[in-house]
C-alpha cells in the first residue's frame, strides 16, 4: 500500500518538477532567456557574416560604376621598331627607327548617351536589394535560434517526464510483485508491469538522444552550448486578423522589397543596353619622353585626340545584349510575383499554426487535469481490488501522454508566434530591441560609394572600418 501511495505522490508532482527544471538553474549556472539566445545567434552567425560581405561587394560595384564616369590615367612605356621601304621616283629607300617612349596617358569617355549613369543607378538599386536580402537572412538566423531554443526546452522537459515515468513504473512493478507474493494479483500483472517499465526505459533512452541532438542544434544556431533555459512568457502580439498580417508583410517583408529592387535594377539594365547602341565620344591626352637608341632623335612627345565611335556591327552582340537584359527583367518580374504569393501564403500558414497551437494548449491543459483525476481514482480503486494492474498502467500512460502533449503545445505556441513575426518581415534584431550592436550597412557604403583614391582620407577611413570588422 505504501509503495502505491509513493508512486502516486511521485507522479502527481512530476509536472511541477518539470516546470521547476525549466526555470531554476543548477548551482552557479545562470538561467538564459530567449533574448540571450537571439543575441548569441546574431553575434556569431557565419551566415550573417557571409552576406554582410556580399553587401560590401555590392557597395563596391557602385564605386566601380562611378569610376567609369571619371578619366583614366596610366603610365605607359613602349618599345617600338619601325621599318619603312619607299620608292619615290623609282629609287628604293629604306627608313628604320628604334625608339623607347615612356609617359602618361589620360583617356576620358566624355559621352555615351547616359549608359554609364544608368549603370550607376542600377548598381545602387542592387545595393538596396542586397540590404533587404541581408535582413531576410537575419530573420532566418533568428528564427532558427527560436526553434533551437524551444526544442532544447521541449526535449529537456520530455527527458524529465520520461525519467519520472521510469521511477513511477519501477514503483508499480515493485507493488505488483508485493501483491503477487500475497496472492492479490497474478503473474500476468507482474509481467505487464515489467513490460511497461522496459518500454519506458527505451523511451527514456530515445528522449535523451533527442536532447543531445537538440543541444547540438542549439550550439550551431546560437554559437554556444545551452545552459538552463527559461520558457518565454512574453510572446509577440498576434495581429488582429490574417488580412492585417498579410498587409504588413506585403509592405515590409524583405524578400518582397528585395525582389522589387531587382526588377527596378534590371529595367535600368535594359535602358543601359539600348544606350550602348548609340555613339560615344572619348578624348585622350598623352605626354612622354622619347629615347632612340640608333640615332640622336631623343626628345619629348605629346598628343591630343578626340574620337567619335558609332557601333555598326559587332557580330550580333549588341541586340543580343538588349534581349538578354529584357529576359532577365522578365525573370525578375516572375520571381517578384512568386515571392509575393509565397509571402502571403506563409503569413496564412503561420497565423493558422499559432491559432492551432493555442487551441491545443488549452485542450491539453484540460486533458492533463482529467488524466490526473482519472489516474488518481484508478490507483485508489486498484488498492481496493476494483481495478487491475493493467488499468493503472493504462491510466499512467494516458497521463504521461497528456503531459507530453502539453509541453509540445507550449513549445509550438512560441515557435509559431515568432514564425508569424518572421512572415511579416518583423523578426529582426532592431525591431526586437536586442541588446546588440546593430550592423549599419550605410557606414561602409557611404565611404566606398565615391570610389576614393588609395591615398585619400576616405580610403584610410575605409581601412579603419575593415579593421574594426576584423577583415584586414
Amino acid at each position: 500500500m505504501s509503495r502505491k501511495w509513493t508512486a502516486g505522490w511521485i507522479r502527481t508532482g512530476a509536472f511541477s518538477a518539470v516546470l521547476a527544471l525549466a526555470t531554476v538553474g543548477a548551482g552557479a549556472t545562470r538561467a538564459e532567456n530567449l533574448a540571450d539566445a537571439l543575441i548569441g545567434a546574431y553575434n556569431t552567425s557565419g551566415l550573417l557574416e557571409q552576406n554582410r560581405a556580399v553587401l560590401r561587394a555590392a557597395d563596391e560595384d557602385v564605386a566601380q560604376a562611378i569610376s567609369t564616369l571619371r578619366p583614366v590615367l596610366d603610365f605607359v612605356a613602349r618599345a617600338r621598331t619601325t621599318n619603312q621601304r619607299l620608292n619615290p621616283g623609282g629609287i628604293l629607300s629604306e627608313l628604320a627607327s628604334n625608339r623607347i617612349t615612356a609617359g602618361l596617358e589620360l583617356t576620358w569617355l566624355l559621352f555615351d548617351g547616359g549608359a554609364r549613369e544608368l549603370g550607376l543607378t542600377a548598381a545602387k538599386e542592387i545595393v538596396l536589394a542586397t540590404r533587404q536580402t541581408l535582413l531576410s537572412f537575419e530573420q532566418r538566423v533568428l528564427q532558427r535560434a527560436v526553434a533551437a531554443y524551444m526544442n532544447v526546452i521541449l526535449q529537456t522537459e520530455n527527458v524529465s517526464l520520461r525519467e519520472n515515468n521510469v521511477r513511477v513504473l519501477g514503483e508499480e512493478l515493485r507493488a505488483a510483485q508485493d501483491r503477487f507474493e500475497v496472492g492479490e494479483v497474478t503473474r500476468t500483472d507482474v509481467a505487464l508491469a515489467e513490460s511497461r517499465l522496459a518500454a519506458a526505459r527505451s523511451n527514456l533512452a530515445a528522449a535523451r538522444g533527442l536532447l543531445v541532438n537538440a543541444q547540438a542544434e542549439y550550439t550551431n544556431a546560437v554559437g554556444r552550448r545551452p545552459g538552463t533555459l527559461v520558457t518565454p512568457t512574453n510572446l509577440p502580439r498576434k495581429p488582429a486578423s490574417i488580412e492585417a498580417a498579410q498587409a504588413v508583410a506585403v509592405r515590409t517583408h524583405p524578400d518582397i522589397l528585395a525582389a522589387q529592387r531587382q526588377v527596378a535594377a534590371l529595367e535600368l539594365r535594359i535602358l543601359q543596353a539600348e544606350r550602348g547602341l548609340g555613339p560615344s565620344v572619348a578624348g585622350s591626352v598623352a605626354v612622354g619622353l622619347i629615347d632612340s637608341w640608333d640615332s640622336d632623335n631623343d626628345g619629348f612627345d605629346s598628343s591630343v585626340s578626340l574620337d567619335l565611335r558609332q557601333p555598326i556591327y559587332r557580330g550580333g552582340a549588341l541586340q543580343s545584349n538588349v534581349r538578354s537584359a529584357m529576359a532577365n527583367r522578365d525573370a525578375a518580374r516572375g520571381n517578384l510575383l512568386n515571392v509575393q504569393r509565397d509571402t502571403v501564403q506563409g503569413v496564412n500558414d503561420a497565423y493558422v499554426r499559432l491559432e492551432v497551437a493555442r487551441a491545443s494548449l488549452v485542450a491539453t491543459a484540460e486533458r492533463v487535469r482529467a488524466a490526473q483525476v482519472a489516474f488518481d481514482g484508478i490507483r485508489e480503486e486498484a488498492t481496493l481490488g476494483a481495478r487491475t494492474t493493467l488499468d493503472v498502467l493504462a491510466a499512467e500512460q494516458e497521463l504521461l501522454d497528456a503531459l507530453t502533449s502539453q509541453i509540445s503545445a507550449r513549445a509550438e505556441e512560441v515557435i509559431a508566434s515568432y514564425q508569424l513575426l518572421a512572415t511579416q518581415g518583423l523578426l529582426t534584431a532592431e525591431r526586437l530591441g536586442l541588446a546588440v550592436q546593430i550592423y549599419d550597412p550605410t557606414i561602409y557604403y557611404n565611404l566606398a560609394k565615391d570610389a576614393p583614391a588609395r591615398v585619400s582620407r576616405q580610403s584610410r577611413d575605409l581601412d579603419r572600418v575593415l579593421e574594426a570588422l576584423g577583415k584586414k
